[in-house]
């Protein structure tokens, strides 16, 4: 009896694990990764060269991915300043059911070299665009109910530029957006948790998520919306230009940790199982709101 009990115990504890399965390949999504933040790109701050390559890796996966786009080569540019711009990279998977819209953001700047030190912005957010690269190439296999945009956006660093231009010149009617999903830093955390923000808002959402994470061994924690005694991030990324229209969104990320904004931020820090299995668990939760939402 005891060795039963004990039996199941363990399965207990190890349910999470067993449930999960993997979907996206660790392989690519670590080399994708690895280029966004390696020097070559040096910290890909927006108007550089580097911010210039990186915008050209994502554009040559859409290429790969035969990914269509309402702009011509994937490019959305815009205004920075006079005589700069910004290019936010667009692609596109029409729903076989649904000309309702997810977008899906993460933004591919960072902050560039200063004081000759590269800031690498593994985290930050290599991750999360790596980790949109890697959602596209599944979801032109596995085709969505709902229509998904793809954009990686540029110039969040200064000031959420990028999302905003997206905003103003979205190339459906806004009202067609069932939700935003915006991915930035979700690559590292010691306490093995990712953030889900945006439930007290939208709480309509939040079943999909928690049946999502249920199957995860990442632990999915709700709040940082800004309620009593928590931090609010609801305006912190590039999904805050959306939420000001009262257009849904859920972002996903980790806490600051002590390479946040530094050159340490880099592609040997990230914590290689627990990125693959929270980029997992994003996927896990869009394919039960696309499966289940009207």
């Amino acid at each position: 009896m005891k060795t039963i009990t004990y039996f199941f115990l363990l399965l207990f504890c190890y349910l999470p694990s067993l449930t999960w399965s993997q979907k996206i390949d660790k392989q690519t999504l670590l080399q994708d990764v690895q280029y966004l933040s390696s020097d070559k790109l040096a910290g890909r701050a927006t108007t550089t060269e580097g911010n210039e390559l990186a915008a050209n890796y994502i554009i040559s996966r859409f290429e790969e991915l035969e990914i269509t786009s309402q702009y011509p080569d994937y490019i959305q540019h815009f205004t920075l300043s006079e005589g700069t711009e910004g290019r936010n990279i667009i692609g596109f998977i029409p729903g076989t059911s649904s000309s309702q819209i997810i977008l899906l953001m993460a933004h591919y700047d960072h902050l560039g070299k200063k004081d000759g030190k590269i800031y690498h912005g593994a985290d930050d957010n290599a991750s999360g665009t790596a980790t949109l690269l890697n959602l596209a190439a599944y979801f032109m296999e596995n085709k969505p109910s709902h229509s998904i945009l793809f954009a990686a956006t540029d110039a969040e660093e200064m000031g959420l530029l990028g999302a905003k231009a997206l905003l103003h010149d979205f190339p459906f009617p806004l009202k067609q957006i069932k939700l935003v999903v915006n991915m930035d830093m979700i690559s590292r955390s010691e306490e093995n948790t990712l953030y889900a923000v945006g439930t007290t808002f939208y709480p309509q959402f939040k079943r999909y998520l928690e049946k999502a994470g249920k199957r995860s061994p990442v632990e999915l924690v709700f709040g940082n919306d800004g309620g009593k005694g928590e931090l609010d991030w609801t305006n912190a990324s590039d999904h805050g230009p959306f939420h000001k229209k009262e257009i849904p969104f859920i972002y996903f990320g980790v806490a600051d940790h002590a390479d946040y904004h530094k050159p340490t931020d880099t592609f040997e820090n990230i914590q290689q199982t627990f990125y693959l299995q929270a980029s997992e668990l994003i996927l896990n939760a869009l394919l039960e709101i696309d499966a289940t939402i009207e």
